[in-house]
């Protein structure tokens, strides 16, 4: 099996309903993720995925959606007076821990067909969490 990575950075801000500790409170976070591929057999060019079309895939979607927003879940109280204020926001319908944005990271990429096995999301430097297809 043959696997290659591709790593990226972004910035990003969330909360946390019904959560006891800091994290219930706007806060934001300097992300680090890491991006990987497999396959069992090369392609002609005799790699797994070129590493352009990650950065120009999964790269640019994240650039799009969710780099310097705010992602919150769609029930979040802080929803409505943010998008008056025209604040960029990320809605989804589950709480945006880091396993939750590794998720949403990871399904787009398999979205757009690509061999993804897992994405690795930093949300600090000594903290990260894990989204992957089992093996």
């Amino acid at each position: 099996m043959f696997q290659v990575s591709r790593e990226f950075n972004f910035c990003y801000g969330h909360r946390l309903l019904d959560h006891q500790g800091k994290c219930k409170h706007l806060h934001g976070h300097n992300a680090r993720v890491l991006v990987s591929f497999e396959a069992a057999d090369l392609d002609p060019e005799g790699m797994v995925l070129d590493f352009g079309k990650i950065k120009q895939v999964v790269n640019q979607w994240v650039e799009d959606n969710l780099d310097h927003r705010m992602i919150l879940r769609n029930d979040d109280p802080a929803v409505g007076p943010l998008e008056k204020l025209g604040e960029p926001l990320y809605l989804i319908e589950k709480n945006p821990t880091a396993e939750n944005i590794a998720r949403i990271i990871f399904e787009k990429a398999a979205e757009a067909s690509l061999p993804v096995v897992e994405v690795r999301l930093w949300e600090t430097p000594k903290c990260h969490a894990t989204y992957r297809i089992d093996a």
